[in-house]
């Protein structure tokens, strides 16, 4: 049961699918669907363990790798306020979670992207925090689960953020050489240099219903190529039917397929040994 919506204090929500008023009480029990046209409402960090993990079993680490401006950035206002000011806000440290968890018993890596901080945006803190997963899944040799949500690359550490696309993929091709098990879960959204480096490099990449996966924007890329694009090109279901996605998961279903999965991995002698 996910037990925090997006105001914890308000006593209804407004669907943006369909413009119905649900009651919070509801919503929460529902996995935060709206129960008249099932639009998925965005999950933080927080909710995405509580829903995933086995009850009282997430140990985080790495919370205290904190961003840095090294650029001296400032657009309205500086970076680091503007990080100061997410943190109040989301109560997080950065824009993604690690630590260790069970679920369905097994032992593993668990992280989650969480879009409420920056849009989930890669800066130098997520890229490390993603690497550092890798390490201590192959130190404890347990299977990594990452949960992607994100608007790409965090454009306030300029090239330092763009470099985090290769340090993850290199970190994430490591588990591979090493037979470490890695599931990489899809969010809406995920895109941008999130997309494009670990979040669809899985041995198994799931996507949650009509979730938006791109590195471009439909606009951008329209006029790139000239060409019109078909219906839904950057949703789940269409990324499902052309090999990009091995499933796309209700999000009731979500734990106990990775369960499911995890137990096959476990059993299979070309992983884990």
């Amino acid at each position: 049961m996910v037990k925090k919506t997006s105001d914890p204090g308000a006593l209804f929500e407004k669907c943006p699918g369909c413009g119905h008023s649900i009651y919070s009480k509801e919503l929460q029990e529902n996995l935060m669907i709206c129960p008249k046209c099932d639009y998925y409402f965005r999950l933080n960090s927080r909710q995405r363990i509580s829903m995933l993990s086995d009850e009282g079993t997430f140990s985080e680490f790495d919370r205290k790798v904190m961003t840095a401006d090294p650029l001296e950035f400032h657009d309205k206002v500086p970076y680091t306020d503007r990080v100061e000011r997410y943190k109040k806000k989301t109560k997080q440290s950065e824009a993604i979670t690690a630590g260790y968890a069970k679920m369905g018993g097994h032992d593993i890596v668990l992280c989650a992207l969480d879009f409420s901080f920056m849009g989930g945006s890669m800066g130098s803190v997520v890229g490390e925090k993603v690497c550092l997963a890798a390490e201590r899944a192959i130190e404890k040799r347990c299977p990594i689960i990452l949960v992607s949500s994100s608007g790409g690359a965090r454009m306030q550490e300029g090239i330092l953020s763009l470099m985090q696309m290769a340090k993850t993929a290199a970190a994430v091709s490591r588990l591979s050489k090493e037979k470490i098990p890695y599931f990489s879960v899809m969010c809406d959204p995920t895109s941008g240099g999130v997309s494009a480096s670990f979040a669809m490099i899985g041995d198994v990449n799931i996507s949650e219903p009509n979730a938006l996966i791109a590195f471009a924007g439909l606009r951008v890329i329209k006029e790139t190529i000239k060409e019109d694009l078909p219906p839904g090109f950057q949703r789940a279901e269409f990324l499902l039917k052309h090999g990009m996605l091995d499933m796309v998961v209700e999000r009731e279903d979500l734990r106990p397929t990775l369960i499911t999965l995890l137990g096959f991995f476990k059993k299979s002698r070309a992983f884990l040994r």
